[in-house]
């Protein structure tokens, strides 16, 4: 399973997270618009400001989504300056915006229309200086580093061995396991991002000043004070949470480790030291489900390998097509193979009582890579309208993790549809965690009888052996992330308030690494190098700790979502597939956008106010136990 943007990602590029992304505009608001002083006496009420707001950002989106989109699936020179432009209008309308709205802070003013001004003051994640310039060099830089990450290749001997990431990953995760070739892909991939290394100093530079003229002291605290609590008391729940499924982490990392050793030999990975980060089937180690073959626990039983039966499916399709003279059978084939894997997606959320997607989403969203240009594939989910036109942008192939991934997507997408009818200010998740966690709350209950039903696998085994192996392959994506998805903010929050600095960028990004994860460098790295901007979130400035956050919540959501479905039985075991008063219960939470606070929008769903990990541990109970007796003569720790 990838980790992908949110549904905000319509103006990801430039994190204008604004309730949802619901995107922009037949009437844009123009720079200079700017640079007339705002009136000290406002000449609305809070009520009508607010409402002005609401029906301008209507219209602005839809401009800046369309812009964005076309960026992001046509990569080039001049769709760079078409978003470029149209992402600086936007920041020019919520600078404008957010600086109005300190005319209403000791206003009387009703619920509503305080949390309304609240969400547009913390609606960006990258706030832009007033400055008009300063605001133009910002989206400049912004729109390079994603075209640098989208056009990133590793060519070790000219154009013609020319390697993009999905190739550079297919390496990483190829059953072979060859060494020296992991390495060469992993170090490959790492040239791309030394060239952002200045633009991002700049970056942090810009958005820490328009950070500061709007109240915070840095770009860090800000986001950190879009939790409905303190950004004190927000980092102290993230502690308590990693705190809560550490343990289970630490027990993994060991039992890992030592297979990794068995398999390349103590000479390369250390029994007691940290894991080299090459190893783990991922770029980034964020998730290990790659190397499954090198570390399952009973082998054979319970195979969970959708990739067999999902390629024979396409391979089928061109065939037919061939047979039948069509010379785009390849192509066709694929096409109609990523069509049939959203059609499932979409048939699990119909049959919780979710409406069917709309035509519009079958005719724009983009499902598969194009052959005549270069675009971003990383997967995405978009609102473009703030209504109906919902789209995913994905380069779908036949394989269980893409299959995983789609049904994470249109959890956003849904997410979208449910909450369409608020306004602008409220279109977005309870707070950024939820929106990651719904597609994934699905994702459990893609149980392997859930597989089998759609004949995916074979069969559905309930021996103890069976589900240890069950537990191991989903453990090895969502409990291997939580370290890495609460790390990537730690960095940044340290960078934007000075205890990293620039000239630590590269040490302080591995020093957290090794603290979070046990991973280390597989070779020397230097400040020359800019190992951040290899993963996306990085040059994108997609805000990365509502990854963490909905990795705990999606538990927390299952769990809820079983017992609202009647479920009896281990909680692993659970799917609401086809169970309406489960759907009952989440489209109730999700119609509620960010119209209210996060704690009332989880209550509406749990029965309780507090983000709680003791789910996922209750789920993982029989892998913990089995690792902990497993582990019982290894020398755990890092």
């Amino acid at each position: 399973m990838k980790i992908i943007q949110p549904s905000l990602s319509c103006l990801i590029v430039f994190s204008l997270t604004l309730a949802g992304c619901d995107t922009a505009t037949d009437t844009p608001v123009t720079t200079e618009s700017t640079a007339t002083e705002v009136p000290a006496t406002p000449t609305m009420t809070a009520d009508e400001f607010v409402a002005d707001v609401n029906r301008q950002l209507d219209e602005l989106n839809r401009e800046a989504a369309a812009a964005q989109w076309i960026r992001v699936t046509y990569i080039t020179p001049d769709t760079a300056v078409i978003a470029a432009k149209s992402s600086e209008r936007m920041l020019a309308f919520l600078s404008e915006k957010v600086e109005m709205a300190k005319a209403y802070e000791q206003a009387t003013m009703s619920e509503d229309t305080a949390r309304a001004i609240k969400l547009l003051k913390l609606g960006t994640s990258m706030p832009a200086p007033r400055n008009p310039a300063k605001r133009a060099e910002l989206a400049e830089i912004a729109t390079r580093m994603e075209g640098q990450y989208g056009e990133g290749k590793y060519c070790p001997s000219g154009p013609d061995s020319c390697k993009s990431l999905t190739e550079l990953e297919q390496i990483l995760a190829d059953k072979k396991h060859d060494y020296a070739a992991q390495l060469d892909a992993w170090t490959g991939w790492h040239t791309i991002s030394p060239k952002m290394r200045n633009d991002y100093t700049r970056f942090v530079e810009l958005t820490n000043e328009g950070a500061r003229e709007l109240g915070f002291t840095d770009l860090g605290e800000m986001w950190k004070a879009g939790y409905d609590m303190t950004p004190t008391e927000f980092e102290q729940e993230t502690e308590r949470l990693w705190g809560q499924v550490k343990p289970l982490y630490d027990q993994l990392h060991c039992y890992v480790r030592d297979k990794l050793a068995d398999h390349y030999g103590e000479d390369k990975v250390s029994r007691t030291g940290a894991i080299p980060a090459h190893l783990l089937g991922n770029m980034w180690a964020q998730q290990w489900g790659e190397i499954y073959d090198l570390v399952e626990p009973y082998p054979g039983l319970a195979d969970l390998n959708l990739n067999i039966e999902l390629e024979a499916r396409q391979s089928a399709i061109a065939k037919k097509l061939a047979d039948a003279g069509r010379a785009d059978a390849e192509l066709e084939a694929t096409r109609q193979s990523a069509v049939a894997i959203v059609e499932m997606a979409e048939d699990f959320y119909t049959s919780v009582g979710m409406p069917q997607l709309p035509d519009s989403f079958w005719e724009r969203s983009m499902l598969i890579k194009p052959r005549d240009r270069e675009v971003v594939c990383h997967a995405s989910a978009w609102t473009m309208d703030g209504k109906d036109d919902v789209r995913i942008k994905q380069c779908i192939l036949p394989t269980g993790e893409e299959l995983f991934t789609v049904f994470h997507e249109l959890g956003h997408v849904y997410y979208d549809l449910m909450y369409k009818d608020q306004p602008m200010l409220f279109q977005g998740a309870a707070h950024d965690g939820f929106h990651e966690a719904i597609g994934d709350t699905v994702n459990l209950s893609m149980t392997s009888e859930y597989l089998h039903k759609l004949g995916l696998i074979s069969a559905a085994s309930r021996t103890d052996e069976a589900i240890i192996n069950e537990q191991m392959k989903l453990a090895l994506d969502k409990i291997a992330f939580l370290p890495f998805g609460k790390m990537i903010d730690q960095w940044r929050w340290a960078v934007f308030d000075g205890r990293i600095s620039q000239q630590d960028y590269n040490k302080g990004w591995w020093d957290l690494r090794t603290k979070y994860q046990g991973i280390v460098s597989p070779v020397a790295r230097t400040e020359a190098d800019f190992d951040p901007g290899a993963k996306y979130h990085i040059p994108g400035n997609t805000p990365y700790t509502r990854y963490f956050l909905s990795f705990i919540m999606q538990f927390q959501f299952h769990k809820a979502l079983c017992e609202a479905a009647g479920h009896t039985g281990p909680l692993y075991q659970c799917s609401v597939y086809g169970n309406k008063e489960a759907g009952e219960r989440f489209m109730a939470m999700l119609k509620l956008g960010a119209s209210r606070p996060w704690q009332e929008a989880l209550e509406q769903l749990t029965g309780t106010r507090q983000m709680d990990a003791a789910a996922i541990i209750e789920y993982f109970q029989p892998l913990l136990e089995w690792l902990q007796t497993n582990n019982a003569n290894r020398t755990c720790g890092w």
